[in-house]
């Protein structure tokens, strides 16, 4: 097959053009993974097991287009014996994780759950997270109710971020519980 040259030099811009265009609406009109009274909830992620591992953490994205502010305020899954709502603190240049009441969801903006910060954490598995599944989970919001969700398990090395997460090795490593 033999090409104009010069027609294919015309459209070439043109043709770049609208994959780029296209490429920009496809990845801003997706849908959320899921969504309750405005909340949106995205990219909600754990990491598998390691042999020898009893405790995990969730991590996900919370955008809300409601005009009022909301709260996470619990979780609950089959996949541990307790599941409960923590951030991390340093104290004295140590970093350590602590339970927290809620985290809450302001109106108009996105709150991320997120290593290094606020996530949900699995206490006692019940069996060990594998890579590739899922892990569902009920979040309740103050507000908003309760949503049935599911975090996929992601590989145990998965580490999206800035360097400060790429330098921690894995979840809770030079924590204090």
């Amino acid at each position: 097959m033999k090409f104009d040259r010069p027609l294919m030099s015309a459209l070439l811009p043109a043709l770049l053009t609208a994959a780029t265009l296209c490429a920009t609406f496809t990845g801003s009109a997706s849908a959320a993974d899921f969504t309750l009274a405005g909340l949106e909830l995205n990219d909600l992620w754990v990491r598998a097991s390691v042999p020898g591992q009893t405790n995990g953490a969730g991590y996900l994205q919370i955008n809300n287009s409601a005009a009022t502010s909301d709260r996470l305020v619990s979780a609950q899954a089959d996949a541990a014996t307790r599941v409960e709502l923590h951030t991390v603190i340093t104290e004295d240049g140590v970093a350590k994780m602590r339970q927290v009441s809620g985290v809450d969801i302001p109106a108009h903006a996105s709150t991320k759950l997120s290593p290094g910060g606020f996530h949900v954490m699995f206490l006692q598995l019940t069996g060990p997270f594998r890579q590739g599944t899922v892990v569902p989970v009920v979040l309740k919001f103050e507000k908003a109710g309760e949503i049935r969700v599911n975090f996929t398990v992601k590989p145990s090395t998965y580490n999206p971020g800035s360097q400060q997460e790429q330098d921690m090795h894995g979840h809770g490593a030079g924590m204090k519980h």
